[in-house]
């Protein structure tokens, strides 16, 4: 069983960065996928970007591209999303989530991912 705890939100100005991190433990099998979902009160859920651990490749939101970037640090078992030049549209919990085995169609589906993280709150204002 694998579980994941993310950390790192917190209120942050227009304009300015904020990177989350999302720990993980718990024994994995297969071929381990990490990503970023977010939702805003009263709309659904969105993909945010997503790493394929054993390769490295990213996948990015079209919202978020050149904005954010997620990265590994494989010592600490952990998964990291920079978030720069925020903005207010940005606000929303972010979640850590990570499957089992995904084929790249399903990577930005969030019903395809196998466990989750509780959500870390990240709010853009000034």
């Amino acid at each position: 069983q694998m579980q994941l705890e993310e950390s790192g939100g917190g209120m942050v100005q227009p304009g300015g960065s904020l990177r989350l991190s999302c720990a993980a433990s718990g024994r994995t099998a297969g071929r381990l996928t990490m990503g970023w979902f977010r939702q805003a009160p009263g709309l659904e859920r969105e993909f945010v970007a997503t790493m394929r651990l054993s390769s490295r490749h990213t996948y990015y939101a079209d919202d978020v591209k050149g904005r954010f970037t997620i990265s590994r640090d494989n010592a600490k078992n952990t998964v990291y999303l920079q978030m720069a030049s925020l903005k207010p549209e940005d606000t929303a919990v972010y979640y850590c989530a990570a499957g089992l085995g995904l084929i790249t169609s399903s990577l930005g589906t969030g019903a395809a991912y196998d466990y989750w993280g509780q959500g870390t709150q990240v709010t853009v204002s000034s």
